[in-house]
């Protein structure tokens, strides 16, 4: 199968690249390579590897990319709320209209897109409602969350999409990220030894990269039950406040201390607890815990002297 990732070279893309080349994929990617990063290196060597330095934004280029594609996955985004708001414009374009745009491009009857949203969309938790699922309201508290909201929209409208609404995601990738909360609070455990907690009680659900990529391929593989539909993506056993991921940090870290803040706010208002009941029920089953995970960050930034070290947003 011919598939089309736009922003492959990212944190997410360069763990699924891979393992869709190994697969027997062909893949075409598509990215600009803004950060240097170098990600793709131990898999330019496959034959079935197209890459092309371009922008998700460029219509001529995607529409000769689309020729032959069955499946479009399109990674490429400006990631979070501090980039969106940052970069508002280019936030629009990425986000949402480039996907607008290879909706229009894309052949409906012969090509499939699986587009990652985010569990973000949906804010907080309504009074009197114990989790989110699927069928809640969303609630995006950020330009980045009302971008991909949007873009789920028109995407489900259209047809022929899965969309995955991926929790928080954490783990190393070779194109690392050290904004992501998980990773962000391990490096401090790991490089600083303390840190303050600001309203620790919001929860959030978290994911491995290596079972988003694992999502991606069984939503492929299962496209005809799945299709026309939004699925939370996450751990079922890791809806988290943050002193409870400060807690599972120590467990393995046992120097690491935290305090918590009684004045001071934290910007990100996301605090919900979600369920994944309905991709669960597909087949699909994440591999990594949140222990898994955590062990893995230490190791893994034991090899390096500072933040700079890492390709990091």
């Amino acid at each position: 199968m011919r598939t089309l990732v736009t922003g492959g070279a990212g944190y997410i893309g360069s763990v699924l690249v891979p393992k869709l080349l190994e697969l027997g994929h062909e893949v075409t990617v598509i990215d600009n390579f803004m950060y240097g990063q170098t990600s793709l290196f131990d898999v330019m060597y496959h034959k079935k590897l197209k890459l092309i330095r371009g922008d998700a934004r460029d219509e001529k280029l995607i529409k000769e990319c689309l020729g032959g594609t069955g499946f479009i996955i399109p990674l490429a985004c400006l990631v979070g709320a501090p980039i969106c708001d940052k970069n508002p414009k280019d936030a629009k374009e990425i986000n949402l209209g480039a996907i607008e745009m290879i909706i229009k491009l894309r052949d409906k009857r012969t090509q499939k897109i699986i587009f990652p949203n985010t569990n973000s969309g949906y804010g907080y938790m309504e009074e009197g409602i114990s989790f989110c699922d699927e069928t809640s309201p969303l609630h995006p508290v950020s330009l980045y969350g009302e971008l991909k909201v949007a873009a789920e929209k028109a995407l489900l409208d259209d047809g022929e999409a899965i969309t995955l609404r991926l929790a928080t995601v954490f783990g190393m990738s070779p194109r690392m990220r050290l904004d992501l909360l998980v990773n962000d609070f391990v490096y401090t455990a790991v490089k600083v030894g303390s840190m303050e907690i600001f309203e620790p009680h919001f929860k959030r659900n978290y994911i491995h990269v290596r079972d988003v990529a694992n999502a991606f391929i069984h939503a492929m593989d299962n496209f005809e039950k799945m299709k026309g539909e939004p699925y939370n993506v996450g751990l079922s056993d890791a809806n988290l406040s943050k002193l409870e991921l400060c807690e599972e940090i120590k467990k393995q870290l046992p120097s690491f201390t935290y305090t918590i803040s009684e004045s001071g706010k934290d910007p990100d208002k996301r605090d919900y607890i979600v369920s994944n009941e309905k991709i669960e029920k597909t087949g699909f089953k994440p591999d990594f815990s949140i222990q898994d995970g955590i062990v893995e960050l230490i190791k893994g930034y034991q090899v390096i002297d500072s933040r700079e070290g890492l390709t990091n947003v």
